[in-house]
């Protein structure tokens, strides 16, 4: 009888291929249990208690991102782009301080001239002024070329008006990143402002060019800086619930007009 159209054909049912089983190696499935195999390795990120410093570092970042900070110390927010800053502390390290062993091998050097009965060198080295006090008295007598503040001074309010001054005496100012940064340059753990009063001939065409370029970022932006709050960023929890607010009252207001 001849099979109906349309009708599937069967088809023969494929056989499995059974699995060689080596008899030598017994399959034992590990147990998890207590006393058992140790548990695969999880990320536990979320589940550690963190220490105190890190957990006050973060909430205060938080902090400073949720309440509405003043024009005077939003600013310390805006620092010096990456290339300027590199240059500028290119320049800075041509003028570091002396160190103590050196301080301590240029008196050796006038102590012989002196007991040889020659006249030692007394130039004065020009070198990069740091401390608050020193810097702030430099800026006062108008002495300073340029300012560099640090934007992490902690309490802030030790350089908060150092930039009303520089752009009140017209000298130039930038903050920058790191005040461990600009110890570095002074052989101190940290520095919160640095200063310099003259450079050497061969670096005074480099030393204008970056004048002019932190006159134009800092001391010509002072009036739209001091107008701009920072901060008043809320969570993502918080502007979901603002933004269904918002769609609310729009929806009623839209009801009201028609």
């Amino acid at each position: 009888m001849a099979p109906k159209k349309g009708a599937k054909l069967p088809v023969a049912a494929k056989k499995k291929a059974e699995k060689v089983v080596n008899p030598l190696y017994e399959k034992r499935p590990k147990q998890f249990g207590i006393g058992g195999a140790l548990p695969p390795k999880k990320d536990l990120h979320r589940f550690v208690k963190w220490p105190q410093v890190v957990r006050i570092q973060r909430k205060k970042m938080i902090l400073k991102q949720r309440l509405k900070v003043p024009p005077p110390i939003h600013q310390f927010s805006k620092t010096l782009d990456k290339n300027l800053a590199t240059s500028l502390f290119k320049v800075l390290l041509k003028y570091r301080p002396e160190d103590k062993a050196q301080k301590k091998e240029r008196l050796l050097k006038r102590a012989q001239a002196e007991a040889e009965g020659k006249t030692p060198e007394l130039k004065k080295p020009i070198v990069v002024k740091y401390g608050l006090n020193h810097v702030t008295y430099l800026i006062e007598q108008n002495k300073a070329q340029l300012v560099v503040i640090a934007h992490d001074v902690d309490p802030i309010e030790l350089v908060v008006w150092l930039p009303a001054l520089c752009r009140k005496m017209e000298i130039p100012y930038c903050i920058v990143k790191g005040k461990a940064r600009l110890g570095t340059i002074v052989h101190q753990k940290t520095a919160s402002v640095l200063c310099l009063t003259s450079v050497k001939n061969e670096d005074k065409m480099e030393f204008s060019k970056i004048l002019e370029a932190i006159k134009a970022n800092f001391n010509d932006k002072f009036d739209e800086t001091r107008k701009k709050w920072g901060g008043g960023v809320m969570g993502s929890k918080s502007q979901a619930k603002t933004k269904a607010k918002d769609k609310v009252l729009a929806k009623e207001a839209a009801q009201r007009m028609t």
